[in-house]
């Protein structure tokens, strides 16, 4: 999407909505597509797809350190054919869950065996591609909406059983408790079609306004920030 498209999303959120209006106001813009992996998925949306799976419910920093052994492993961007002959076993070795190493397993196999197209899932509509990828066992609806978003770049998406999200639900509209997952898509459907923009613009609600909002774009700053003073070590000490 252009800067206009965004522009012209947010405005139309504005109207619409005087919360996020007003979370405009005070978080300008927020870009709803980045991807922060730091070049670790490279084109592959494979790669991409895998590292969603790898990073359900841990840190962004723990996803990233087992995704970069799975790298080292495979002697590159992960494929179909190099997750497949790393087996459960290879998979365990760097540091995923048994249940992970399947899911990964079971995404592999479904590329290889042509059951999907992910590298051409750009071609589908959103309905489609969330029906073909959590028809994989082992991808579930969170992250194949949040690959809609960040990997095909998909303007209207809300993944409303994301606790971030319903956090901020909460915290913006003064609510008492915890929305549920119907309650926030209930909310949302004022927002199509730009609810991949609400989402963004919710996130971002969760820090405060200079900070990074995104985990894997702060994970990637703290390693960069320890690679450095890492290097500033060694040339100090050579």
């Amino acid at each position: 999407m252009t800067d206009r498209a965004a522009r012209r999303a947010y405005d139309d959120l504005a109207g619409r909505d005087p919360v996020l209006a007003r979370l405009i106001d005070e978080y300008g813009h927020p870009a709803a597509f980045e991807w922060h992996d730091g070049g670790r998925t490279g084109t592959s949306q494979f790669a991409a797809m895998l590292l969603h799976i790898v990073g359900q419910r841990i840190s962004a920093t723990s996803a990233f350190t087992v995704y970069d052994r799975i790298i080292a492993a495979t002697g590159g961007v992960p494929t179909p054919s190099g997750v497949l002959e790393l087996g459960v076993a290879g998979l365990r070795g760097c540091g995923i869950s048994t249940a992970k190493a399947t899911y990964a397993l079971n995404l592999a196999e479904a590329q290889a065996e042509h059951r999907i197209d992910i590298e051409r899932m750009d071609r589908r509509s959103d309905t489609e591609a969330l029906a073909a990828l959590t028809g994989v066992p082992g991808i579930g609806t969170w992250s194949a909406e949040t690959f809609l978003i960040h990997n095909l770049r998909r303007p209207d998406v809300l993944p409303a059983d994301d606790r971030g999200l319903r956090e901020a639900v909460r915290n913006r509209w003064q609510l008492d408790r915890l929305p549920t997952v119907g309650e926030v898509r209930t909310r949302a459907l004022a927002w199509s079609p730009y609810r991949s923009y609400a989402a963004a613009l919710l996130w971002r609600s969760l820090r405060p306004p200079g900070e990074l909002s995104d985990p894997k774009a702060r994970a990637l700053r703290t390693r960069s920030a320890r690679h450095g003073r890492a290097h500033g070590k060694a040339r100090g000490a050579w």
